[in-house]
């Protein structure tokens, strides 16, 4: 059991104060948005165990870790919002969710574009990823969590 204090997962673009019952920027519940602060350190555990296994889902066809090592360094260098608790498809959507506008060379990171994405822009892929998650969790708010 990990002794760091989980934080919130919030981008600061919360849209559940215009009424979505999922959050497009953290892709929280309503409901998780607003008892965050009140939830243990389990419950928390429990809904980015959510996020892992969601983003693990729409990463696999979008790109491969070739060099976990390499992402785990740059990451780290890097001050990515990733630890070493997260899977490796996790840290590589931080890394694009963060360096979208600004890396010119995902394959410096550890990571390959996958033939089908290989045409959009780091910009263009990290939006495919988003809207994906985001379709994701709307799904499984309409299946109770």
């Amino acid at each position: 059991m990990s002794l760091e204090k989980i934080k919130t997962p919030c981008i600061g673009l919360c849209s559940t104060v215009y009424g979505d019952r999922v959050c497009r920027g953290c892709k929280r519940f309503d409901h998780e948005v607003i008892e965050w602060n009140g939830y243990g350190e389990d419950q928390k555990r429990s809904v980015l165990q959510r996020f892992e296994c969601l983003l693990s889902q729409v990463m696999l066809d979008k790109c491969e870790i070739f060099d976990p090592d390499l992402l785990a360094l740059r990451v780290q260098s890097g001050r990515i919002n990733c630890s070493p608790l997260n899977s490796i498809q996790y840290c590589a959507y931080q890394v694009i969710r963060r360096g979208a506008g600004v890396i010119r060379n995902i394959e410096e990171f550890g990571i390959r574009i996958l033939p089908a994405y290989s045409q959009l822009r780091l910009v263009e892929l990290r939006d495919v990823i988003d809207r994906e998650f985001f379709s994701l969790s709307e799904q499984r708010y309409g299946t109770g969590g």
